[in-house]
């Protein structure tokens, strides 16, 4: 089977446009129309249907695409492994949530260009969930995404998650708020995320253990917003110990004994890491942290 074929189906179930996997690739669009008729042709069904002006992969076509993955990351390996002087080149595609982006992605992009690597790296910002999805989907190569040690996450068994690093919570109420445990602000409002029920369902254990219900009144996604939200006195909510407030009316504590603590992780799918470019991403994710 040609595997320059092989890569053109990729890219096209990764671009889903002929003419951009034209451009990606530096080939006319006839060219790249012209190839996957002829893989189909040796595959002996059809890989394409139109979809509008577009077109985009049948079933069949998708499959393939997997497999494809798979087998270019072990030719890749394989060049790699015979040619000491083989740099990594290509685009991983990097779903995750924000703080991870910031934290983590943004400063291995920023060594890669000091590196003058040929690896470019393309973002979407996503809830863990979210990106999961896009990763089950091929959509990306890496999703970034946490849980907590009081909810750990459970992953697909053909997933792979390498942990990154972890980040201490804790609550977080108006300066005018007299301290006290946890269960003295059981009549308090609540904020929770609004995209992504692992923090909803942490608040729910802690008070569980406290001994009451939290009432849960509004659901906010940006940790920006939560800090807005409590110094103006609308309500209480869990925020990172170790992250600088943005308002002087904001006090974050440790929760009495307890420790509450998000874990983060850089998940690919597994057999992937062998292509050379989500390698080097990986790794660069890694050593971020001392």
């Amino acid at each position: 089977m040609d595997l320059h074929r092989l890569r053109i189906l990729l890219e096209l179930s990764r671009w889903g446009s002929m003419r951009e996997v034209a451009d990606e690739l530096g080939m006319t669009t006839s060219s790249v129309s012209q190839h996957i008729a002829a893989l189909a042709r040796r595959i002996g069904t059809p890989l394409t249907e139109p979809d509008g002006r577009r077109v985009r992969l049948t079933p069949a076509g998708r499959r393939l695409a997997e497999h494809a993955v798979t087998i270019l990351a072990a030719v890749d390996a394989a060049i790699v492994d015979l040619d000491v002087d083989a740099a990594p080149a290509g685009t991983v595609r990097v779903a995750g949530f924000a703080s991870a982006i910031r934290r983590s992605l943004l400063p291995t992009i920023a060594r890669l260009g000091a590196a003058q690597s040929a690896v470019t790296v393309m973002i979407a910002e996503h809830e863990p969930f979210e990106a999961l999805e896009r990763l089950a989907r091929d959509d990306v190569d890496i999703a970034l995404t946490y849980d907590y040690n009081l909810a750990p996450a459970t992953l697909r068994n053909d997933f792979s998650a390498t942990a990154l690093w972890t980040m201490k919570w804790g609550l977080g109420t108006h300066a005018a708020q007299r301290p006290g445990p946890l269960s003295s602000y059981a009549g308090s409002n609540w904020i929770v995320n609004s995209r992504n029920t692992a923090d909803e369902e942490v608040l729910r254990i802690l008070a569980s253990m406290a001994g009451f219900t939290p009432r849960i009144t509004h659901h906010i996604d940006s940790l920006e917003l939560i800090d807005d939200l409590i110094a103006a006195g609308h309500g209480v909510g869990l925020l990172p110990l170790e992250r600088t407030r943005q308002h002087s009316e904001v006090r974050v504590r440790s929760l009495d004994d307890l420790e509450v603590i998000m874990r983060t992780y850089a998940v690919i799918r597994r057999g992937r890491e062998q292509w050379s470019p989500l390698r080097l991403v990986l790794d660069e994710l890694n050593a971020e942290e001392p």
